[in-house]
């Protein structure tokens, strides 16, 4: 593919998570991390579809403790409404239509450690509203349902003659675990509003685990005096308590119950700071099982939505499954017998390198939205998937677990066939670091880097280096030998957010003298500069922008570096002419052109791409619709509905030919679309349906594409974190030889058996290259050299804060 010059120096720390939760239809991962941003995933149901479909920047102080997911609500969606505690006391509502985080409970000076939503009397998987199949999209404003989710009620609570208790008790309730020794209840209302119910009596130590019983009339919860206590929900008084030190290996006061979770069996799982596992009658209190196989506390516990598997993750790493089996006791009499169901130990697996932190359990994406014309010719996906050990056990409505903790990592697990497969791994870049390149810039016609870390951002000289280097893949012992080498980098400014606050987005002018960013308050623009006399040869100076600019989710200049356009968080979008310092003209995005005067109705803009001609703005808000917007006529001049029903994840204009908009989607599908025309463009049209399928197979979900600099090339180059591959719009499109992926034990032996050589001699449209370190950044330097910016994990996990899981070495 030609010279590719490598930089690994650049500063990646994601951020541990902390607490996950699926959504009220199962089709969603909320993850908390402990820098205070939360993100929304999308379950797949295939080794391609895990996609971050946003991400909330909240409030770094507000450290979340457990999040929980409510159905109802004044605009009901199907995935609920998303609630975090958190440890300074207060709760949070997650705002993701608006993506903001909102106070709904202040803080009174105690610390929560978990709450627990009443579980739904009915649960339907991919619930889909009259009229609107949400697909991987966001609930219509104008869709509002009468029938909210229904919530668990007691006999006792439908009879209170109380009409005011009466009310509070159709809303959905919550129990609140807190660090004084109390539980206390709250009713959560449509409009969002916690209502305070009654404080079970206080108990000694804190409280750090609390669950509902299945019919909603018991809680349960565990506490730092390693008690497990039962309590009745509507009379508010203790039933019995449990000494769970008695059943493992904790002792008295010393033990610490982390973790409840409540079967319909009528079983009551408890997991502790002694590695212990226990399951309880949770009539009788009495113990049935005891297992202790984890070597250090067991901080989560998960069940399979049938409740005959249950799940437990620690800070020794492991995920272990534990399953309700049945077997035959005969000793009542010789010519009787009966069943006795016991838990029994199935297997561990060990894929995160520190501590297990949260465990769910959610259900793959239902079909994607079609467009009308493109149904019949996806008829191609009912052919047998290539034999990737994912797709052996990923299937639509296949539960699967998902494992968060202290490595930043994300896993997912067949929950059926949890000893069968390796586990697959989510998000291989968490928290990718935000890097723009810009060529030929008014500095001697360098290259400059923009990097964008939590609360700065640095400005680098690029100085790439010819050497001529080998690239060994790994186990392969294959050479790819390649003009190129290792870039150099020079910072050349850093700049630093005011107060600390954290950076939202930033953007580079073309010409690299301008750059600016936008953090929770407001954006702001910066000019340097190169000083020829004294010691200090670079600058940087504050440069005017139009006030009272709200703050912005995305932003981006114009080609020609004229006007900086500032997707903002009310979601209207402003372009401000930065010679002048004016505002030229707000954008209203909307469905209907002829709505454009009217207030803000769509989501938020997440992405921003412009051409350079500067005609035309692409925006994309964080659901996959596209608007296009006319710079010269500054109107709105097309609406694109999200593509297949998938998110947006990479775009562009090709320098070569601005009228053409090019786009890749969370499916790894590709389009081209013809701006000036408003349809797809004629590639798109024969293509885009029967890509080859070493594509759709792409490893990992494309994160970034970068265009050749040069005015006849049709290519593009889109990459992964995992591999790299090369789409040619002038070649034809070739389907896969047959027998050229190979059946592995997993998705990482895939990779590294696509024979890079072979495809890149043979120039063969879409080759697939894989790569050996996570990938953060890839673009062109030329017409035919590339800067690839990585970082081997390694590094990376050495780098955390917290420690990494100690193996005991038998015989130490």
């Amino acid at each position: 593919m030609g010279e590719l010059y490598k930089i690994s120096s650049i500063e990646w720390k994601p951020s541990p998570v902390i607490a996950l939760a699926n959504s009220v239809d199962g089709l969603r991962v909320a993850a908390a991390r402990q820098d205070g941003s939360l993100e929304l995933w999308l379950v797949s149901p295939g080794s391609i579809g895990w996609h971050c479909q946003l991400t909330i920047h909240g409030d770094p102080n507000k450290r979340v403790s457990s999040l929980i997911w409510c159905p109802g609500g004044s605009i009901e969606m199907p995935c609920g409404r998303l609630f975090s505690s958190n440890i300074d006391g207060s709760i949070s509502r997650w705002d993701l239509f608006h993506l903001k985080q909102t106070t709904v409970l202040d803080s009174d000076g105690v610390s929560i450690w978990q709450m627990a939503v009443t579980p739904p009397k009915s649960f339907v998987i991919n619930d889909v509203m009259n009229g609107d199949h949400l697909g991987n999209g966001y609930a219509s404003k104008f869709n509002k349902s009468d029938e909210h989710g229904e919530t668990s009620e007691s006999a006792e609570d439908s009879d209170s003659p109380d009409p005011l208790k009466q009310s509070v008790n159709e809303y959905p309730r919550v129990a609140i675990g807190l660090d004084d020794g109390c539980v206390r209840i709250y009713a959560i209302s449509d409009t969002d509003e916690f209502i305070y119910v009654k404080s079970l009596p206080r108990v000694k130590g804190r409280v750090l685990s609390v669950t509902w019983s299945t019919d909603s009339n018991f809680i349960y919860s565990g506490s730092s005096d390693g008690l497990i206590r039962c309590w009745d929900a509507v009379l508010g008084n203790e039933i019995y308590r449990i000494t769970a030190g008695l059943g493992g290996l904790g002792s008295g006061q010393e033990l610490c119950i982390w973790s409840l979770l409540s079967l319909r069996s009528g079983t009551l799982v408890s997991a502790d700071s002694s590695g212990s596992v226990q399951f309880w009658d949770s009539k009788h209190g009495t113990l049935l099982q005891a297992h202790s196989l984890h070597k250090g506390d067991v901080n989560a516990l998960a069940a399979s939505p049938s409740h005959d598997r249950v799940f437990s993750a620690g800070s020794d790493g492991k995920v272990i499954l534990y399953k309700l089996s049945s077997q035959s006791d005969s000793s009542d009499g010789i010519n009787s017998s009966t069943m006795v169901r016991r838990w029994i130990y199935v297997h561990y697996v060990r894929a995160h390198t520190h501590d297990v932190r949260a465990l769910t359990v959610a259900v793959p994406i239902s079909q994607e939205d079609t467009l009308p014309d493109e149904k019949i010719k996806r008829a191609r996906r009912e052919e047998k998937p290539i034999e990737f050990s994912y797709h052996k056990w990923a299937h639509l409505g296949v539960p699967m677990l998902i494992s968060a903790g202290d490595d930043t990592k994300l896993f997912a697990y067949p929950v059926k066939e949890f000893t069968k497969f390796s586990p697959h791994d989510i998000c291989p870049a968490p928290q990718r670091t935000p890097i723009q390149l810009v060529l030929n810039t008014a500095f001697d016609q360098s290259s400059m880097l923009l990097v964008q870390s939590s609360h700065w951002l640095d400005v680098h000289l690029l100085h790439p280096r010819n050497v001529r280097t080998s690239y060994i893949l790994k186990k392969e012992k294959r050479n790819v030998n390649t003009a190129g080498g290792f870039a150099k980098t020079e910072i050349l400014a850093r700049v630093k957010s005011k107060a600390s606050r954290k950076i939202i987005c930033s953007a580079i002018s073309n010409s690299g003298v301008l750059f600016g960013y936008s953090d929770h308050v407001k954006p702001s623009l910066f000019e340097l500069k190169r000083c020829e006399v004294g010691k200090i040869t670079w600058s940087v100076s504050k440069r005017k922008l139009p006030q009272r600019l709200p703050f912005a989710h995305s932003m981006v200049f114009t080609h020609d570096s004229s006007w900086l356009i500032i997707a903002g968080h009310d979601r209207r979008i402003y372009v401000v002419d930065i010679a002048s310092s004016e505002l030229v003209h707000t954008f209203t995005p909307c469905r209907e052109l002829q709505d454009e005067e009217l207030p803000p109705t769509e989501p938020p803009i997440t992405r921003l791409f412009t051409s350079s001609d500067r005609q035309w703005l692409a925006a994309v808000n964080c659901f996959g619709d596209i608007y296009v917007f006319n710079l010269e006529t500054l109107r709105q001049h097309w609406f694109i509905s999200r593509l297949g029903g998938a998110s947006v994840t990479a775009g562009g204009f090709p320098p070569q030919n601005s009228n053409v908009l090019i786009a890749t989607t969370s499916s790894n599908q590709v389009y081209a679309f013809d701006v000036e025309a408003k349809q797809l463009g004629e590639w798109s049209m024969r293509h885009t349906f029967v890509l080859p399928r070493r594509y759709q197979e792409f490893p990992g979900e494309v994160i970034g594409l970068s265009f050749p600099p040069s005015a006849n090339s049709s290519s593009v180059v889109v990459y992964s974190s995992r591999a790299m591959c090369l789409i040619d719009f002038g070649l034809p499109v070739e389907q896969d030889d047959s027998g050229m992926l190979k059946t592995q034990d997993s998705m990482a032996r895939n990779l590294q058996n696509f024979n890079v050589k072979k495809r890149t001699e043979y120039g063969k449209n879409f080759a697939v290259s894989p790569l050996d370190n996570p990938v953060l950044f890839l673009a062109h330097i030329s017409k035919n050299s590339f800067l690839m910016i990585d970082k081997p994990w390694l590094e990376v996990v050495r780098n955390l804060e917290a420690p990494p899981v100690h193996r005991h070495i038998f015989g130490t």
